[in-house]
């Protein structure tokens, strides 16, 4: 950072670390055994699509890369916004797979050179009530946070604070709370 963008206030944006996806493989395990949340086997990641063959061609790529195999594991839909979500379903207890898939899409929007399009990417998780929880990666942002939905989209801020505390230890979360944003509806949750 330069002089006159620390004397204005400027600051560079965060390089996004795509590997800090796998942390979520121990975040599982760690938020199972200190507040009884499993993986549902639901991950999710959002982006704005843009305009052009070469996107639609990386989106494509990506969406056959991961239902090569015997079933279709990734379901494409678009929110009320305009993003794209891909939704990618694995066994529950293979974490480590979903979070590949994860990782795969971003990496191949990147490196096509879409990456300023990747919003978020999330796994959702279930509580031994039947609560909701997802672990939100903010891409520009490289940082994690919980979300937990409830009914009338209404958050359990309570419970986000818990999930935090729980796995804060296995992955860098975002300081800032106003920067938790609210993901309703989202594929995955």
């Amino acid at each position: 950072m330069g002089f006159l963008d620390a004397l204005l206030g400027r600051s560079k944006p965060v390089k996004p670390d795509l590997d800090a996806l796998f942390g979520l493989t121990t975040a599982a395990v760690t938020l199972e055994a200190a507040a009884g949340f499993t993986p549902t086997g639901l991950g999710s990641v959002c982006f704005r699509a843009a305009e052009g063959g070469a996107f639609a061609q990386l989106q494509k790529d990506a969406v056959e890369l991961l239902n090569s195999g015997d079933t279709p594991k990734v379901e494409v839909s678009q929110d009320s916004y305009g993003y794209t979500w891909l939704l990618s379903r694995h066994d529950p207890q293979d974490v480590a797979g979903l979070v590949t898939d994860l990782h795969a899409v971003n990496a191949t929007l990147e490196a096509g050179g879409f990456g300023p399009h990747l919003l978020c990417s999330l796994v959702g998780f279930k509580g031994p009530e039947g609560q909701r929880l997802a672990l939100v990666y903010l891409y520009k942002r490289g940082t994690f946070y919980p979300f937990a939905p409830l009914p009338g989209d209404r958050r359990d801020n309570a419970l986000e604070i818990q999930a935090r505390g729980a796995v804060g230890a296995d992955l860098k979360f975002e300081d800032d709370l106003g920067r938790w944003f609210p993901v309703w509806g989202a594929p995955g949750l």
